[in-house]
């Protein structure tokens, strides 16, 4: 991903009709309708210990099910798909609601994990992925003597 800057602009750069920019930005920019036009991606935690590597991912309203993890090579793919489709029929009318959640995530994983290690946990809306490391990637801790 690259980062570009956009030169700074002004919300009534246009002369002629400042008013309908200003309204139009307004709306465009506004948190209620802007989350609902951006893909929902959950947050992801990523957290390094002695032995292990610890992905968190919050992802709630989900199954265990739901969950696909898959590691190549040197990546690894969390995703997950949700359908859902409810339908209501009463005596003059029909309503069917379709609801489909869906997303993924990937990861480049370094050359200490141990691909024998890897385990996932879903509890309370959060999916844990645990990568292990390889035995000789774990740095020993010791205290060291002054003479």
């Amino acid at each position: 991903m690259a980062l570009i800057k956009f030169p700074n602009r002004t919300v009534n750069s246009d002369v002629v009709n400042p008013y309908v920019n200003s309204f139009f930005d307004n709306i465009f920019n506004d948190s209620f309708i802007s989350d609902r036009l951006v893909t929902r991606v959950p947050a992801v935690n990523i957290a390094e210990t002695d032995k292990s590597f610890k992905i968190e991912l919050a992802a709630p309203g989900l199954q265990k099910s739901d969950f696909k993890i898959n590691v190549d090579k040197n990546l690894i793919t969390i995703s997950a798909e949700k359908k859902e489709e409810t339908e209501v029929e009463e005596k003059l009318y029909s309503k069917k609601e379709f609801n489909y959640t869906s997303f993924t995530r990937s990861f480049s994983l370094p050359e200490s994990v141990n691909y024998n290690d890897i385990e996932a946990e879903y509890v309370d809306g959060v999916l844990q992925v645990t990568v292990g490391k390889k035995e000789d990637a774990i740095v020993a801790k010791r205290l060291i003597e002054v003479k």
